[in-house]
């Protein structure tokens, strides 16, 4: 059955897709005024990162994490992300900015880049340690790059009316876990439209790049390096790569949860011998988690997860197994420093069309082949995206961009119809870059500088000011940030909990872990 078939028989349910749930997580630097990444602490006003739902830290103390909780809108979601990121402003240290772009500002050398630090507990030490053993691994510098994360499910009584139009003899959750794996497999296939449409980091500072001997980057100005037709050089082989991973054949599959699992694991159960120099059982000097090619399965970076729902008593792969798949995680995201939140309605609009077609569309197995082609296609794209005439792969046979997108919208287009008419009209008004690529937001990044004669930190410091300016100019949601106040006070006295339950030693808990 074709897709429009689908989506024609599915119109008397659509209704249910006003219960699919979303949400929002945006990464962003805290900065100093004067350059380079703030190496104060994370703000105490803002709580404790191990446990705020809200405002947390991601690889380092100045790498905030603003999550929303799941919302049924984009409106809604948007708008606690913006009440979110205004008490972010409003308590941000004066000597400080919010950088609004996911590649960093200024960079002064590895140890410039503060690790985050989650308080005296077993767990807020693993989290730090596992840090410690991404800087070793990787180096701190790639781990500083922001991005967004887009959350996603899908009504349970959508998927089980799908269920009866496809497989009605399968128990709904062996059906909820299989489209949803099958829904990951087109968002790896098809995956290359998110940083072609959305990608926002065509340029670098050239401290970024000190160090690399190899790259593919031209002079913009004096300080900055850029391609000419990249869309997200985040997302290329400057940016989140799992290289050594790669080589070491540790791939994953998305060809059925059993398959994610175990590919998964494969990494985490493998020795790497690069990685055994360094400590692994000094206690609070652990240097790593393990000397695997995974220390544990979120160190795979990968541009879509299924993720299962939050359970303290397991490991993510466990929950997965036992209690299936509840939403997907879309990571490909730029952060858009042309937009304040650094994404906006109409992009959301856009992402659930375009995870309804990855739902809808035939989801065949990823071959080893495919694999290749899809590896090459998103490289292409972040590196050359908007090269004119850019060819791609699909089923073996090369295919142009421009026409591959636009066979692809019209077919995201019919999906985002299922769900209003705001969706499909972002989907028109977005997917027009597939012939206009001058409308992408990599685009208007460069334009922009251009015209302004400004390089990458220059540039990107004038948004952060004018954003910074928008927000505090507003009216604050007093009832918000009440909220966010007694959110700050629960998540101290949280981690201090944790941190008087300890009974074990490090190592000890350690080793329980990854005994399970």
């Amino acid at each position: 059955m074709d897709i429009f078939s689908k989506i024609e028989m599915m119109k008397i349910h659509a209704d249910l897709l006003a219960e699919n749930l979303m949400g929002i997580e945006k990464e962003g630097l805290r900065v100093a005024r004067k350059g380079g990444i703030s190496q104060a602490a994370h703000p105490k006003i803002f709580g404790c990162a191990l446990t705020h739902p809200h405002i947390t830290t991601d690889f380092s103390e100045s790498l905030i994490e603003l999550v929303t909780p799941p919302k049924r809108s984009a409106d809604a979601a948007l708008s606690f992300l913006h009440d979110t990121q205004h008490y972010l402003y409003q308590h941000l240290p004066k000597d400080q900015i919010f950088w609004p772009a996911s590649m960093p500002c200024v960079i002064r050398g590895e140890t410039y880049i503060p690790i985050a630090e989650y308080g005296s507990s077993n767990q807020g030490l693993m989290k730090t340690v596992y840090r410690r053993g991404l800087a070793n691994r990787y180096g701190s510098v790639m781990q500083a790059i922001a991005g967004v994360h887009f959350n996603y499910s899908f009504a349970p009584d959508f998927l089980d009316k799908y269920r009866q139009l496809l497989s009605p003899n399968k128990a709904f959750n062996t059906f909820s876990n299989e489209i949803y794996m099958s829904l990951t497999r087109n968002v790896v296939r098809f995956g290359w439209l998110i940083p072609y449409l959305f990608g926002a980091s065509p340029a670098v500072c050239k401290s970024f790049l000190k160090g690399y001997h190899q790259h593919s980057l031209v002079e913009f100005n004096a300080s900055t390096l850029y391609e000419p037709y990249a869309t997200s050089l985040r997302m290329g082989d400057i940016g989140y790569q799992n290289l050594a991973e790669d080589e070491a054949g540790v791939k994953a599959n998305y060809n059925s949860l059993g398959h994610y699992v175990n590919s998964m694991q494969a990494g985490m159960q493998t020795i790497c011998p690069e990685y055994e120099r360094f400590q692994t059982n000094s206690g609070e000097n652990y240097q790593q988690l393990n000397s695997n090619i995974l220390q544990i399965e979120n160190e795979y970076y990968a541009s879509v997860r299924p993720k299962p729902k939050p359970d303290a008593g397991h490991t993510p792969l466990e929950s997965l197994l036992a209690h299936g798949i509840d939403y997907i995680e879309l990571r490909s995201l730029d952060v858009n420093p042309l937009l304040p939140l650094g994404i906006d309605a109409s992009q959301v609009y856009f992402l659930e069309a375009f995870l309804l077609f990855c739902l809808l569309e035939n989801s065949p197995l990823i071959s080893t082949k495919e694999q290749f082609d899809i590896d090459n296609n998103d490289q292409l794209v972040a590196h050359e995206g908007r090269r004119p005439g850019l060819k791609l792969r699909h089923k073996s046979a090369p295919i142009t961009l421009k026409n591959w997108g636009n066979s692809l919208a019209q077919k995201i287009s019919a999906c985002g119809g299922l769900l209003s008419l705001k969706h499909q009209q972002s989907v028109s008004k977005i997917t027009k870059a597939f012939t206009t690529p001058e409308r992408t937001p990599a685009a208007m990044v460069l334009e922009q500088m251009q015209a302004a004669e400004l390089g990458f930190f220059d540039y990107t410091k004038s948004l952060a000011k004018q954003h910074q300016q928008r927000f505090l100019a507003e009216k604050i949601n007093q009832k918000h940030f009440a909220y966010l106040d007694n959110q700050a006070k629960i998540s101290c006295q949280a981690q201090r909990e944790i941190e008087d339950s300890d009974k074990v030693s490090f190592d000890v808990f350690l080793a329980n872990y990854f005994k399970r």
